[in-house]
């Protein structure tokens, strides 16, 4: 399971995007970006969150630290902004927070280079987890040490919003004609050898199992959240196989 941590101190809210994250310190004395449960998104975008964060560190790729990170909402009393209070208030437990990256700038592809081959594992791995945020308008990636990082996973794994229609969704293609790195040529062919052999059963289920049950128990259609584990792995399973063969939009 991660790491677990308290919250010990909201600092501010983080204007990003519609779920308002926010900054936290916590008792293990480090800094956090945390994503509340309580947020309009709810707990799937928690889940999906460390699904795809965990596989990619596992394939490789960089990503910041996840964590658990119990809140109380005490801390909220204190806040001057009302949408705030409320949202602290909503989200007692169990939240997610990710290590903040001291000084990081966002990612401008006219500023920066990226190698066909960084750029091909990352447009793939976007596309096993159908990852719709990573345009040109909002990259979801930073540069932090002169180095590529990817953030906010939250948009992944469409499928899991209708797991009835789960398996026909995640057949579907990948459109990368809108992503961010579509114009440094990535090589796709190349991400595909050496990362889709990299995902496997037992991967996936070691990345699942990082996933609190508190965020899996009681969704429709699944008695355990083991099974509701087992549900999120298969498709990317499957999609490991084949998807950069269904790579559209980039040459």
């Amino acid at each position: 399971m991660l790491k677990e941590v308290t919250a010990t101190r909201y600092i501010a809210p983080l204007r990003e995007g519609g779920s308002l994250p926010g900054l936290v310190e916590a008792d293990d004395r480090g800094t956090y970006v945390i994503k509340f449960t309580g947020a309009g998104q709810g707990r799937k975008t928690l889940v999906a969150e460390v699904v795809c964060g965990e596989l990619a560190r596992r394939l490789g790729l960089r990503v910041p630290g996840l964590v658990t990170v119990g809140l109380d909402p005490v801390l909220g009393l204190g806040e001057p902004e009302e949408q705030v209070q409320e949202l602290l208030k909503s989200s007692g437990g169990t939240n997610l927070g990710m290590d903040f990256l001291t000084r990081a700038i966002g990612f401008d592809p006219l500023a920066f280079e990226v190698s066909a081959e960084e750029a091909g594992r990352v447009v793939w791995f976007d596309a096993l987890i159908n990852n719709v945020d990573r345009s040109w308008r909002n990259p979801n990636l930073l540069m932090w040490h002169g180095e590529l990082w990817l953030i906010d996973h939250g948009a992944t794994m469409i499928w899991h919003h209708n797991w009835p229609g789960a398996h026909t969704s995640a057949a579907k293609p990948y459109d990368a004609s809108d992503h961010v790195l579509a114009s440094f040529a990535p090589d796709v062919a190349a991400a595909a050898a050496e990362l889709a052999p990299l995902v496997t059963e037992e991967l996936l289920a070691e990345v699942t199992a990082e996933v609190p049950d508190v965020w899996l128990a009681d969704e429709p259609g699944f008695e355990t959240p083991d099974a509701l584990r087992q549900a999120y792995a298969r498709p990317l399973l499957e999609r490991a196989v084949t998807i950069h063969k269904r790579i559209e939009g980039i040459k």
